[in-house]
């Protein structure tokens, strides 16, 4: 391996540890000034995943200054409605006031755990509860009747 600090990252080695440090976006969510710098990270992360790999439109960085956390907004399609997502790292605790806080601005809301292995697990979060939607796929409900069916054939 070469010492060139170009070359860092390749043949798998990891990058130099301050590279997220120097990033533009996580020097503007460093700009709002809250104090949970694993939020932060975390803010970091999710902020990646929506604009790169997710490729959501207008994402933006807000403070809640209540919670003080970072929040991000942004449309996951061109044309749809604006999502706030909170990112937060998993071994944080989060209260129904702070949920409610955040549903409160108005936006669908998206809780992203992240865990330290920077995995992401987004869950969608609503006011009140939700009916589930059914099945997709080739199911058939056998209910109760296939039940008792099979089970007269064992007797």
């Amino acid at each position: 391996m070469s010492g060139d600090p170009d070359r860092a990252g390749e043949s798998g080695s990891p990058p130099p540890k301050n590279c997220i440090l120097q990033h533009p976006s996580y020097q503007l969510i460093r700009k709002l000034e809250v104090e949970d710098s694993a939020q932060v990270h975390a803010a970091f992360l999710v902020y990646m995943d929506l604009t790169e790999v997710r490729r959501w439109k207008e994402v933006s960085c807000v403070k809640s200054p209540e919670l003080q956390v970072v929040l991000l907004e942004g449309r996951e399609k061109e044309g749809t409605p604006i999502q706030s997502v909170l990112p937060l790292p998993v071994d944080r605790s989060l209260s129904h006031e702070s949920i409610r806080r955040v549903l409160d601005r108005g936006f669908p809301m998206l809780l992203c755990a992240v865990a330290s292995d920077s995995t992401l697990v987004y869950q969608r979060m609503t006011d009140g509860l939700v009916t589930p939607d059914p099945p997709v796929g080739p199911f058939q409900d056998v209910g109760r009747r296939q039940h008792r069916k099979r089970r007269r054939q064992q007797q």
